[in-house]
């Protein structure tokens, strides 16, 4: 059954990535139709941050009364009718509040599927089951700038995508049967209480005294400014800083979640011959240097270090995340979890909205700048994290 299950899973984390790549591909062209400032991205991303972490946090109550099929239906649903909104509204407020019920579908499959995986699968399953976001996350960029090519629209990106989510809403409905067999025998009970287990602290131990929990903290958040900030603002660099064509850079935003998304299929090959730490700072040190090229400029290294900084990160969060019951003990991994998920949405959350500040204020060539401060903070950071302190226990 964890056969028929898990291409299910990957399924709903291709729903989680869509949505994920699109304001940045598109608000280039977005702030101009809205009447906005170019700085206005942030308060978008910041409600959808906003509206993932509720709904992260209500995650366990949600499983005690709803089946997780239908919870994750659900959230795919409420996304498809958030982005369907964007395509069909032009008004800035009403986008705005849009962003909140885009978020809340996102939050729900994200906190509930990470830390079973983590405990029941080898990394490389980890690290495939995050390609799917990538898969996701890198086809939206592409749709958009299709959209804005042939039609110069903006809102028809967000349309296609948001029928696309209501298919996948419909698979997973159809789908509804496999996970009731699922709930029939015993391996996959133990499936359906983990998705059903609240995020409640399990140590006795205050979490902030565990060996190595805020150095671990920081990684996250440090990799969320990373992702997060490359992810939304890369296009509008390329644009205003690189002078690259509104509907090229939209595509080329892509290039980063291509990265991501091949070097997290590459980590699944791989990741029998190599530790989670190993994955992690092979990861770091490659991010580090896309960042690098991202100084020279040129079009084509711009292009190629956001490329190379998408799989620098590739490997670093699903690693990550798998590494945590060693790190920390399976006693305390689905509270740990919880932290370092609340820890990646504070980033999300904040930080690429004060490049958006900064750029305002002074200019968006200082991108690169930004970036590289947030990877040497992550390269400082996992050095304190006490990996496989729990491998035996």
């Amino acid at each position: 059954m964890f056969s028929i299950l898990l291409p299910i899973i990957y399924i709903a984390f291709i729903s989680l990535g869509l949505p994920d790549s699109l304001i940045g591909s598109a608000w280039p062209a977005m702030h101009e139709t809205l009447n906005v400032p170019v700085s206005y991205a942030g308060i978008i991303t910041m409600t959808i941050s906003v509206g993932t972490v509720i709904s992260s946090l209500a995650a366990g109550f949600l499983s005690k009364k709803f089946r997780a099929s239908t919870i994750t239906a659900a959230s795919i649903l409420l996304t498809a009718i958030a982005l369907l909104g964007f395509s069909i509204f032009n008004s800035f407020t009403i986008i705005w509040l849009l962003a909140l019920p885009y978020g809340l579908g996102a939050g729900a499959i994200d906190a509930t599927l990470n830390n079973y995986v983590a405990i029941h699968y080898a990394s490389k399953h980890m690290s495939w089951l995050h390609a799917f976001w990538g898969i996701g996350a890198s086809l939206s960029p592409y749709i958009m700038g299709f959209a804005l090519t042939n039609q110069h629209n903006w809102q028809l990106g967000y349309k296609i995508i948001g029928i696309i989510q209501l298919i996948i809403t419909l698979i997973i409905v159809i789908s509804f049967p496999q996970w009731r067999k699922v709930e029939h025998t015993q391996s996959e009970t133990t499936l359906t209480d983990n998705l059903k287990e609240p995020m409640t602290i399990t140590t006795k131990k205050p979490i902030r005294t565990i060996k190595g929990i805020i150095p671990a903290l920081l990684t996250f958040i440090a990799y969320a400014a990373v992702e997060q900030t490359s992810g939304l603002w890369a296009s509008t660099f390329f644009v205003s800083s690189r002078h690259i064509s509104i509907d090229i850079a939209a595509m080329f935003a892509s290039l980063f979640y291509i990265g991501i998304t091949v070097g997290r299929l590459i980590s699944g090959f791989v990741a029998d011959y190599f530790t989670d730490r190993q994955l992690i700072h092979i990861g770091m040190f490659s991010a580090l240097l896309g960042t690098i090229l991202l100084f020279i400029p040129y079009q084509i290294t711009a292009l190629f270090g956001l490329l190379v900084i998408g799989l620098g990160c590739a490997p670093v969060f699903p690693s990550l995340i798998h590494a945590t019951p060693t790190t920390f003990g399976k006693k305390n991994s689905q509270s740990i979890m919880g932290f370092q998920m609340a820890s990646s949405y504070l980033g999300t959350t904040f930080l690429p909205p004060l490049f958006g500040i900064i750029s305002s204020q002074l200019s968006t060539s200082y991108f690169p700048l930004y970036i590289f401060i947030f990877v040497i903070i992550m390269i400082i950071t996992s050095y304190k994290i006490p990996f496989s302190q729990f491998s035996n226990k």
